[in-house]
């Protein structure tokens, strides 16, 4: 069994059961246990469970991983990917920027490019795209959060549903096996969806540990963006699901 399907198996067991033990993986994966120590140490590090001594716990579907350690995590993939949506992006296009470490590496890519204008509410992407003196960026009005820069609440959401852009660029926290898109903040759903339904195509920025990652805000289906951005092959049941509603994949 390749890596990458065994810790997307640990964390369907994490959610069904909420805590499993070292000594439990190893006997159902039949590997060594420095094996899944490994395993479990890597998914701590992507911030997507809690290391316990003897064994390990799913993440809270309440409460995001601290901004500064999503910053970091999983750098040069959210690179890689960002890439690969700019280079679908053409020049003089209009889009909007959702919240996320994410679309900050999409912002950064779309550098290179000429004539955007982009609508945002994210601070960060804001100040890395006006650096271009050629690009129009509106930031949308609203409460700015203090830990990230996004801004959010329903002046937000009323003022993004004023435009009529070519793209969307979203970021999610997770994504369920049924297809559901999850995240954190009620709030910032609210503008990603005003965002979907607004823009005429949908890109979906997701590294591979968002795969099987658990958060209590539904914000969608993976049916309602056109291509889902990610680094490794999303799990078969997921691929299932894009291909029947001819959602394409970009593996980065």
């Amino acid at each position: 069994m390749k890596q990458s399907q065994r810790h997307q198996q640990i964390l369907q067991l994490l959610q069904d059961q909420g805590f499993i033990s070292t000594d439990g993986l190893v006997a159902r994966f039949e590997v060594s246990p420095q094996t899944i120590r490994r395993d479990l140490n890597e998914l701590a590090e992507q911030g997507l469970i809690q290391r316990h001594h003897g064994g390990a716990s799913i993440e809270s579907s309440t409460m995001n991983t601290a901004y500064s350690t999503r910053k970091i995590q999983a750098r040069e993939e959210k690179d890689r990917i960002g890439e690969a949506i700019a280079s679908h992006i053409p020049d003089h296009a209009s889009l909007f920027i959702d919240i996320g470490t994410s679309t900050e590496a999409v912002a950064k890519a779309l550098l290179g490019h000429k004539g955007l204008n982009i609508v945002t509410n994210n601070l960060n992407v804001a100040s890395i795209l006006t650096s271009k003196d050629d690009f129009t960026v509106i930031i949308a009005g609203g409460e700015i959060r203090n830990r990230d820069g996004g801004i959010i609440g329903e002046a937000t959401r009323d003022f993004i549903s004023q435009f009529r852009m070519d793209f969307a660029i979203i970021a999610i926290s997770g994504i369920d096996s049924d297809g559901s898109l999850l995240d954190f903040d009620y709030h910032e759903v609210k503008i990603a969806q005003a965002m979907i339904a607004n823009a005429r195509s949908t890109y979906l920025t997701a590294d591979h540990s968002k795969f099987g990652r658990n958060a209590m805000v539904n914000m969608g289906k993976i049916s309602d963006v056109d291509a889902l951005f990610t680094d490794q092959e999303p799990p078969e049941e997921l691929m299932a699901l894009m291909q029947q509603h001819q959602v394409n994949c970009y593996i980065c």
